[in-house]
């Protein structure tokens, strides 16, 4: 299996309003930046986004170290998912789940693709390398 690092990272000018995404992919030596955003969003969705459309670019099952600074993410996709999905979509509260639409398709990516997905949180804004180009990316995304 292609080892692939990534590192994935959300931004948006207003909790809602226009916000993007940006990813960084590192396989074999290469590298590849991907970016985009929505006019009225908010910035969990930009999270979400951001992992989704990564995984999206993968052309065939990998081993991923995949990095990001959304707790939001990380723990939804690790911890609450099983939840939501026998809870018919509704949290611990049963109220329905915020970005269902997203998290179904992370949830299918991550489970249908094939990949080995290890998933790391990194503190935002400390100067990690790869979650400061994701940052960078994810604000290029932002629509103007």
């Amino acid at each position: 299996m292609t080892e692939v690092t990534i590192y994935t990272d959300g931004a948006c000018k207003g909790n809602p309003g226009p916000g993007g995404w940006g990813a960084l992919l590192r396989a074999g030596g290469a590298e590849r930046e991907l970016f985009g955003g929505e006019r009225a969003t908010t910035n969990n969705r930009m999270e979400l986004r951001a992992v989704i459309e990564a995984l999206s670019a993968l052309k065939r099952p990998c081993r991923v170290q995949l990095y990001l600074d959304s707790e939001y993410v990380r723990k939804g996709i690790t911890e609450w998912l099983p939840g939501w999905k026998a809870r018919g979509w509704r949290t611990a509260a049963r109220q329905p789940v915020k970005n269902e639409d997203l998290w179904r398709a992370l949830d299918a990516l991550v489970n249908e693709r094939g990949h080995h997905i290890t998933w790391h949180w990194v503190r935002g804004h400390t100067g990690d390398p790869g979650n400061e180009r994701a940052d960078a990316l994810a604000n290029r995304g932002v629509p103007r």
